[in-house]
C-alpha cells in the first residue's frame, strides 16, 4: 500500500512538473519585432529617440570683466577645424544677441551628430557679462528669459557699455581710437587697444586657439556684413558671408558703412587673418532663430570633412 502511495505521489509531482514547464515564460513564444530594413516595417525607435544622447559641453573660463564676472566659452566636438560663436559684445543694449547664442548652445546640444568629427564649436553667449547684468540683474546667470529685461531705454543703453563704460566693440585693434562712435554719440574705446579684461580675454583665447572662423551676433540692421582692415576682404571671407546669407536670408555686406567705426572686434580678426562676420539682427528684441539656424548648419556644413 506504501509503495501504491509513493507511486501514485510521484506521477502527480511530475505531471505537475510537466504542466509548470511548459507554462513558464522562457517556453511563452514572443512575436519576432519588425526588421527596421525591410520596407513597410514598424520600426521600435523612432528617429528622435535613436539621436544620440546629448552631453554638456566641455566649458572655458577664457577671462573675468571688470566687476569679476566669468566670461565663459562652451565647446562642442573635438575636432581640429574650431569655429567660434560670439554674442552680447554690447550687453544688455544687445541682450537679444545672447540669447541667440544660448539658443545655438541648446541646439547643439539636442543635435550632437551637427558637429562633424573634424570640427570644435566653440560658443562664448556673453563677452560683456557686466552689461548684461546692469539689464537682467546682477544675480541672473546663464540663460534668461525676455521678461526679465529691464523695460527702460536708458538702463539698456547703460548695458551697452562694460564695468568701466567702454565700448568694447570700439577696444579692439584695428584703428583704435580712444573716443570712438556709436551712430551720432561717442563712446569710449578704452585708454589703449585691449585696455579692458573683456577684450583681453578674447584676444588671448583667439590667439591661442586659432579658430578657422568667427560669426559675432550684434544687434540691429538685418543683415552679414564681412570684415576687412585695410587689407580687403579674403575669398575666406566672402565665402562665409554668402554661405551664412543665402542660408539665412539676410542681405550680405562687404562692409559696414553707416557710420565709422574704430576699434571693431571683427576688423581686428580680419587684420589677423581670420575669416569673420558680423551677423546684425534686425531688431533689439527678436533673435530670428529660424534665421539664423539655417545661417548656423550652413556654415557648419561647409566647413565638415
Amino acid at each position: 500500500m506504501k509503495k501504491l502511495i509513493i507511486v501514485v505521489i510521484i506521477v502527480i509531482l511530475v505531471v505537475l512538473g510537466i504542466y509548470f514547464v511548459t507554462k513558464s515564460p522562457s517556453n511563452t513564444p514572443v512575436t519576432p519585432a519588425p526588421d527596421v530594413t525591410t520596407p513597410g516595417s514598424i520600426p521600435l525607435v523612432t528617429s528622435t529617440t535613436m539621436l544620440p544622447t546629448p552631453t554638456n559641453p566641455d566649458q572655458t573660463v577664457i577671462g573675468q570683466s571688470v566687476q569679476g564676472r566669468d566670461i565663459v566659452a562652451y565647446h562642442y566636438g573635438q575636432g581640429a577645424t574650431e569655429l567660434l560663436f560670439v554674442g552680447g559684445i554690447h550687453g544688455g543694449y544687445e541682450w537679444n544677441t545672447a540669447l541667440v547664442a544660448y539658443q545655438m548652445m541648446d541646439y547643439l546640444k539636442k543635435n550632437p551628430s551637427a558637429v562633424a568629427s573634424n570640427l570644435k564649436v566653440t560658443v562664448i553667449p556673453v563677452l560683456n557679462p557686466d552689461g548684461l547684468a546692469k539689464v537682467i540683474g546682477a544675480s541672473t546667470t546663464g540663460a534668461f528669459l525676455p521678461t526679465a529685461v529691464a523695460s527702460s531705454q536708458e538702463t539698456q543703453v547703460a548695458g551697452r557699455f562694460n564695468g568701466n563704460t567702454v565700448d568694447l566693440n570700439r577696444n579692439f585693434d584695428c584703428d583704435w581710437q580712444a573716443t570712438g562712435t556709436w551712430q551720432k554719440k561717442k563712446v569710449s574705446g578704452g585708454s589703449v587697444a585691449f585696455s579692458e579684461p573683456e577684450s583681453q580675454a578674447m584676444k588671448t583665447y583667439v590667439e591661442t586657439s586659432k579658430p578657422a572662423a568667427v560669426v559675432v551676433w550684434y544687434s540691429s540692421a538685418g543683415g552679414v556684413f564681412a570684415s576687412s582692415c585695410h587689407n580687403g576682404v579674403s575669398p575666406e571671407t566672402n565665402t562665409l558671408t554668402k554661405t551664412f546669407a543665402d542660408a539665412s536670408g539676410y542681405p550680405a555686406h562687404q562692409s559696414f558703412d553707416f557710420y565709422a567705426i574704430t576699434g571693431d572686434m571683427v576688423n581686428w580678426l580680419a587684420k589677423n587673418n581670420i575669416p569673420a562676420i558680423s551677423v546684425l539682427l534686425t531688431n533689439h528684441t527678436d533673435t530670428e532663430w529660424s534665421k539664423n539656424q539655417a545661417g548656423i548648419e550652413a556654415v557648419l556644413k561647409s566647413y565638415a570633412k
